[in-house]
Parts: C-alpha cells; sequence; structure tokens
C-alpha cells in the first residue's frame, strides 16, 4: 500500500487526541514512504456545531466528496470521524465499491447524551451501521473492543497511540506562578461537559488545582471556580513545559476512550489519578504509575508518592512508529478483507 487518503471532521484549529493522532501517524506513515492525503472541514465552507462552536461542520454534498476522494488517487481510504464528511465519504465509497477502514475515536452517544435527552440506544445504533459499512473499525484499547463487539460492532481492530517523547519529557524550572501553592494538580484537555472536569475542580486538595485548555466551558468554570487557575490552551513546548509542572495529573473523564493526555503526562514524569474506567484502566491499569479509584480525591493524594522516572518508564512503551506500523497494517487487511468478499457479494447480487 502506497498512499491513505484521510477523510476527518476534527482538524485545525481544534486542539484534540483525534488531531494529534492523525497527524503523527500520518508523520511516521510518510517517514516509511507511504502518501498522506487530508479530506477535511478546510477544504469548505462550515458551519459551528451547536453547543460546540469549535468543531466546524462542512456543508458540502456526496457528489464532491466523491470526486475529491476519486482526485486524491489514493489507494486506500480511511474515514476517522463520523461528523458530515466521514458520512458522505462513507457513502461514496459503498457507491463505487470502495473499501474503506474507521475509527472510533470519541464515545459520541455518551457526548450527545450529555448535552440533549437523545437515548444511548439510538446514538449505538446508528454509530454500529456506520461503522459496520466498512472493512474495519480501528479502536484504541481492548476495553473499547470489548465495548462495542457486544454493542454488535464488527471487524474491529486495535489501532494504539504514542507519544512524542522528546517533546514531552521533565523540564528544569516552572512556568506556572511562583505564588501557586504546592502541590499542583492538573488538568489539560478540552474544557466541556463531557469531561467531567467539575468532578476535578470540586475536590478539597491541598496545594492548587489547574485546569489547562479551551472549550466551551471554559469561563463558566472560570466564574464558578475562582479559587482554581486556568492557564488557557497549550501547545508544543509550552504545553509540555505545563505537563511538566504539575505534581498530579488529574484524568476525571468517564467518557474517554484512550486519553493522549495521559501518556503525554507520563511522559513528563508526572503520575496519574482517574476513576477506573476505560482509557485510564487500560493505559494505567496495574503500571504503578498512577491511582485508580472511585475516590478520585484519595487517587490524587496517593499519586502524590508515585517516582516520577517510573512515570516516564511506563510512557516510553508506546511509541508513534509503532502507532503507524499498525494503522497501516490494518487498512492492509481491511482491503485483503474486502477483495476476499467480492466473489461472494457479485453472487448474491
Amino acid at each position: 500500500m502506497s498512499s491513505i487518503l484521510i477523510v476527518t471532521d476534527a482538524w485545525h484549529p481544534q486542539i484534540n487526541g483525534v488531531v494529534r493522532s492523525i497527524e503523527r501517524t500520518a508523520e511516521e506513515l510518510e517517514a516509511i514512504g507511504i502518501r498522506i492525503a487530508y479530506l477535511t472541514p478546510q477544504a469548505f465552507t462550515t458551519l459551528p456545531c451547536p453547543t460546540y462552536p469549535e468543531i466546524r461542520l462542512s456543508l458540502t454534498h456526496r457528489g464532491i466528496v466523491r470526486r475529491k476522494i476519486e482526485e486524491s488517487g489514493c489507494e486506500h481510504l480511511h474515514i476517522a470521524t463520523e461528523g458530515p464528511l466521514g458520512m458522505l465519504a462513507a457513502s461514496a465509497a459503498r457507491a463505487n465499491g470502495r473499501p474503506f477502514t474507521t475509527s472510533y475515536h470519541t464515545r459520541f452517544p455518551e457526548y450527545v447524551s450529555a448535552r440533549l435527552p437523545v437515548p444511548l440506544s439510538w446514538s449505538y445504533g446508528w454509530l454500529r451501521r456506520f461503522h459496520n459499512s466498512g472493512s474495519g473499525c480501528m479502536v484504541a484499547t481492548r476495553s473499547l473492543e470489548d465495548d462495542l463487539r457486544e454493542r454488535g460492532f464488527e471487524n474491529l481492530m486495535r489501532w494504539s497511540r504514542g507519544v512524542d517523547e522528546q517533546l514531552f519529557r521533565p523540564y528544569e524550572g516552572s512556568v506556572l506562578p511562583d505564588d501557586l501553592p504546592r502541590p499542583i494538580f492538573m488538568y489539560v484537555g478540552r474544557v466541556a461537559v463531557e469531561k467531567n472536569i467539575k468532578a476535578f475542580l470540586d475536590l478539597d486538595l491541598p496545594g492548587s488545582r489547574v485546569v489547562v485548555g479551551g472549550g466551551p466551558q471554559l469561563e463558566a468554570l472560570r466564574r464558578e471556580y475562582p479559587g482554581a487557575y486556568f492557564t488557557g490552551p497549550k501547545t508544543g513546548e509550552d504545553l509540555a513545559r505545563h505537563y511538566s509542572d504539575a505534581d498530579v495529573f488529574v484524568f476525571p473523564s468517564l467518557t474517554d476512550t484512550f486519553g493522549n493526555v495521559m501518556l503525554e503526562a507520563l511522559a513528563c514524569g508526572v503520575p496519574v489519578a482517574a476513576f477506573p474506567v476505560m482509557g485510564p484502566l487500560d493505559v494505567i491499569g496495574d503500571t504503578g504509575a498512577g491511582v485508580l479509584s472511585e475516590d478520585l480525591r484519595e487517587a490524587a493524594e496517593g499519586a502524590l508518592d508515585i517516582p516520577r522516572d517510573h512515570c516516564r518508564n511506563i510512557a516510553l512503551n508506546y511509541t508513534w512508529a509503532a502507532s503507524a506500523r499498525q494503522f497501516l497494517e490494518n487498512c492492509i487487511a481491511a482491503r485483503d478483507l474486502y477483495n476476499s468478499r467480492l466473489p461472494e457479494a457479485r453472487a448474491a447480487e
């Protein structure tokens, strides 16, 4: 396989795990000679997503998307998201008899139910039909794979994640205000209701609570929690230095499928405190690099005793090179599966 077109509704200027995963995987694939093309909202007129204006919804139709897929000249199609572009690309691929893979990054039904009174069964039913229409659906962890299989998802493939250990590492010096009392408990990520950040900010902890990131809930939380320190969004080395400044990274989410931010924190030598749910169970588990507990305060205070060098060593088990190889192998396997079923499909017609 020499070329891959990645269709994604999640793209710049968004700062999130989906965008980072796609970019880093693509960089590693390009380094071994795979040509990567993108189809993103940047190619279309867009509208802001209701309740989440940072997400742009593309205004287009299947014919245009099909033409752009054909013009890319790519050998394989990967659909990273289930938004307007993802749906149109899948429809165009099915109409043209083109194999494609998908990836399940976000527990979309739970995100929707946090905002609207939509039953989980409705959302999962729609997502199941979308992902099962491809030749393979990539998931990051065993927990997610088991959960989706129980919900009727098929052809599930593992695609883990990595961390840039050169960027995310322990740094000398502090970027946070000197008058912030220690220890520093930090959250990094989108500031949105589905991230359950209030569960962190409501904790009675010693020292300081720091939130790094932007999103639709940022200003409301700033007003509600004047005692916490909000930095706004950070990127690159500035982000890595903020991680490195923390004593404990608190990950309160109950809906993430993986949580790249946990790997970034660990690579900076920062232990993790989280609930024992999908994502933390897979990344932290019994590694000793964090504490998982239904009592998040207990987890946060317990993580203070974990050696920082141990945290970094755990993170170094995850590389983007390995992640990219896994992604490529999945694309090849999905194409082979599709081709093996062609005679059967033609006979059925």
